[in-house]
């Protein structure tokens, strides 16, 4: 587009189709041998300790976050790319407090810092970042909020979606957007958790390209994401252990307000919330360094980027911590009930071997000790593992659920493979 409008201002008439495509390959030619070699961004770029969060205005303004403040400047030093889809991120305004979200978030406390932790790890420019699965009844406003909260981060036309068909789908929305939304899902398929953790990890991902026969398109990169439904979306361990989950509230009739109110109410108070999270973020830049963490759990990073944010927030020393260790096991609790597998070993274990010699034997014996256990029902769904190898493979994945719960597993891989089940002692 760029080049068109070039040739007709100085010539007044259109460039041919071939000689178009010969000047876009010289200008690529020119910029791959001779141009300098940049890194771009979408949304939130780095540089020299500097984290720059774009505005999507017509000036090209951004704002500029430092351990020292923020400010909003003209022409970052980074180069940032902008998608169709994105939308203009309003200008912040200094001095606002984290506490005017408060308002609009039904759910607990505890559950409110949990989100606000998520959005000062969304302006952070690399991952990990945790997946934010917001839950809660028909009514409870998960659309809204879920557009809410991207507002204040990524404004976007299409602001949520539908969960995607393939990884093709996924990388595509990946790499036109920095915080992903997907909007009412029903349930959780097995291919999508595992693509969704990669993602939110900094995975790569690395598909065909289109029209080609051996060509690959690599997408390495990390992406805030939230999730919303009226189901569990965390039953499987490995999506659970990267995941905030917030139980939103049934909002009452008599207390259900048209959307167009709060809206309104919400734009009032958003460039005041933004600069609140902008000093989260340039207090997280400033304390990180001297950040030590007693013990390092599964989503470290995070925790210690959000534990440099407290005193940037107002919160006190250890407040976030209390209140994630508190959301973990609650998510971890509920991933364990809903797994059939899990609950079978643990009845299995308290009537059979409650001692502290615990059981041992092969897989094949231990499934026929489960499918004496459980239902027909149980044992006949598609949940449930049908064969030894499947069994093993399974109990891999739900060790970590066990060993929360105070089992120990240990599975021997000698001659004979054996599994040894401890039970936790009383």
């Amino acid at each position: 587009m760029w080049l068109s409008g070039k040739y007709f201002e100085e010539t007044g008439g259109a460039i041919g189709g071939q000689a178009l495509e010969d000047g876009i390959r010289i200008l690529e030619a020119r910029a791959v041998n001779k141009g300098p070699l940049c890194e771009p961004f979408i949304r939130v770029g780095h540089q020299s300790g500097r984290l720059y969060l774009d505005l999507c205005h017509d000036d090209w303004s951004a704002v500029e976050i430092t351990a020292a403040g923020w400010t909003v400047i003209e022409k970052p030093a980074v180069k940032l790319m902008r998608s169709t889809a994105m939308r203009a991120l309003m200008r912040p305004e200094p001095g606002g407090l984290i506490e005017e979200l408060r308002q609009f978030v039904n759910a607990s406390d505890e559950d409110f810092m949990m989100v606000v932790a998520w959005l000062v790890a969304a302006l952070r420019h690399h991952g990990p970042y945790p997946i934010l699965v917001l839950n809660g009844e028909q009514g409870s406003g998960k659309s809204f909020f879920s557009r809410m909260l991207r507002s204040l981060v990524d404004p976007s036309a299409a602001p949520i979606r539908a969960a995607p068909k393939d990884d093709r789908d996924l990388v595509v929305s990946a790499g036109n957007s920095w915080l992903l939304v997907f909007d009412n899902l029903s349930v959780m398929m097995p291919w999508l958790s595992d693509a969704l953790c990669r993602l939110a990890t900094g995975s790569g991902f690395a598909t065909r390209m289109l029209h080609t026969d051996n060509a690959e398109a690599i997408f390495e990169a990390a992406r805030p994401i939230i999730l919303n439904g009226i189901p569990s979306l965390t039953d499987r361990p490995d999506l659970a252990d990267r995941a905030l989950t917030i139980h939103l509230k049934t909002i009452p009739e008599d207390a259900r307000r048209p959307e167009d109110e709060l809206e309104a109410e919400f734009e009032a108070a958003r460039p005041r919330i933004i600069s609140a999270l902008c000093d989260a973020v340039s207090a997280a830049l400033r304390n990180v360094s001297t950040v030590r963490l007693e013990r390092s759990p599964r989503m470290a990073d995070f925790v210690k980027w959000i534990t440099a944010a407290e005193s940037g927030l107002g919160w006190e020393a250890g407040d976030f911590m209390a209140a994630y260790n508190t959301n973990r096991r609650d998510v971890s609790e509920t991933v364990f009930e809903a797994d059939s597998v899990a609950v079978a070993i643990r009845s299995f274990m308290a009537n059979e071997h409650p001692t502290a010699a615990g059981w041992e034997g092969t897989p094949t014996e231990l499934l026929g000790e489960l499918n004496n256990r459980v239902t027909e029902g149980v044992r006949k769904s598609r949940s449930w593992p049908m064969t030894a190898q499947a069994l093993g493979n399974r109990i891999d994945r739900i060790a970590p659920l066990l060993r929360a719960k105070g089992f120990t597993v240990e599975r021997m891989r000698s001659t004979v493979r054996t599994i040894r089940i401890v039970a936790p002692s009383v």
